[in-house]
């Protein structure tokens, strides 16, 4: 079959021919229709070869769908032709947090070298992939894969993010998002579907802006130096109750630390590499720090569910599986808007 790989550290991905993958006992394998591209890739990419954390060559993509295509002895949960999406962070299935369907904080996952699809573990930008455990898999129920691969990981991880700071949305208060990409254009549309908050959208690029617009941002301010006194002006001083930055490089950070209020939640979603000091006097009063990861199995569901009630949808560019290192080129150079899917049986 076609795979795309990073086989060289440094070098650029491609399609190699690779032998075809069997399922082995309690595994599935699935028959990809469509398979996201991340940001993510790029960090593992830009590793160096001194402690790179995975073996090569590496078949990327951690954003899967398909079609059941064979079953393991002894899977009896699903059916060849189901029209499945993968749940990406793969766990142990028995720690405490996996118990919770929290896979994506597993508790023994480095001790056991459990890695996600793509990250560790031969990934979703291939003709099939193997997938290690059938409770990984859920129903699509009518939605379109090309709509819905990229909710596996652009739509999960700020609805994860997001959840968290519901009860901080309320009725006059304001949500930042920074950066309105991959992840930022479904986390304008996550909170406008569940709060009634003010959204405010930051992002450099009068592309991305736009689409934030369309999106439902009720403002759109470029992220400059000149950002966090727009938001502020906007909040009447007060600054916003919610921050979640997807990009999480210093002058993004930098900014969610400028415009949070005094209680906000702050969540550092982008993997850019940048801290956020916490401390007396380093934030306004009680403001709260978290740098999540993913999401679990149940908010999948739930994110999928909103899909299909028309409440959140991705912008989406695809390509064929021959040109999918034109579309980690496109990405790296910011000419995605929204999230670029491939097609590797299309």
């Amino acid at each position: 079959m076609k795979a795309l790989q990073y086989r060289t550290i440094g070098a650029p991905p491609e399609v190699v021919h690779v032998p075809d993958p069997t399922p082995g006992p309690g595994q599935v394998l699935l028959k990809v229709t469509a398979a996201g591209v991340c940001h993510s890739d790029f960090a593992v990419m830009n590793r160096p070869a001194e402690g790179f954390p995975y073996p090569l060559p590496l078949t990327l993509g951690h954003e899967g769908v398909g079609t059941v295509a064979a079953l393991g002895p002894g899977v009896t949960a699903v059916q060849e032709g189901d029209a499945v999406a993968v749940y990406g962070p793969w766990g142990c299935g028995t720690c405490a947090k996996c118990a919770e369907g929290k896979e994506n904080y597993c508790l023994r996952a480095d001790e056991l070298g459990i890695r996600p699809p793509g990250l560790g573990a031969p990934g979703a930008i291939a003709e099939y992939l193997v997938v290690d455990d059938p409770r990984h898999l859920v129903p699509l129920d009518g939605l379109d894969p090309v709509a819905a691969v990229p909710l596996t990981d652009a739509g999960l991880t700020p609805y994860h993010a997001i959840k968290r700071s519901l009860p901080k949305l309320t009725p006059g208060s304001t949500a930042v998002v920074i950066g309105a990409g991959g992840l930022g254009h479904v986390a304008i549309q996550l909170l406008r579907a569940l709060t009634p908050a003010r959204v405010v959208a930051l992002d450099v690029s009068e592309d991305k802006l736009r689409l934030a617009r369309e999106m439902g941002a009720h403002e759109a301010v470029r992220s400059d130096s000149g950002a966090a006194d727009a938001v502020r002006e906007l909040t009447g001083g007060i600054g916003a109750q919610a921050v979640f930055d997807f990009v999480g490089a210093a002058p993004t950070v930098a900014t969610a630390a400028a415009v949070a209020a005094i209680e906000a939640d702050v969540s550092l979603v982008g993997i850019g590499g940048a801290a956020l000091p916490v401390g007396f006097g380093q934030l306004p009063f009680e403001v709260s720090v978290s740098a999540p990861y993913w999401g679990s199995r149940g908010e999948l569901l739930e994110v999928l569910a909103l899909a299909r009630s028309g409440a959140v949808s991705v912008h989406t560019e695809t390509f064929s599986l021959d040109d999918a290192p034109l579309a980690y080129e496109r990405l790296h150079a910011g000419l995605i808007d929204g999230r670029a899917v491939i097609l590797p049986n299309g």
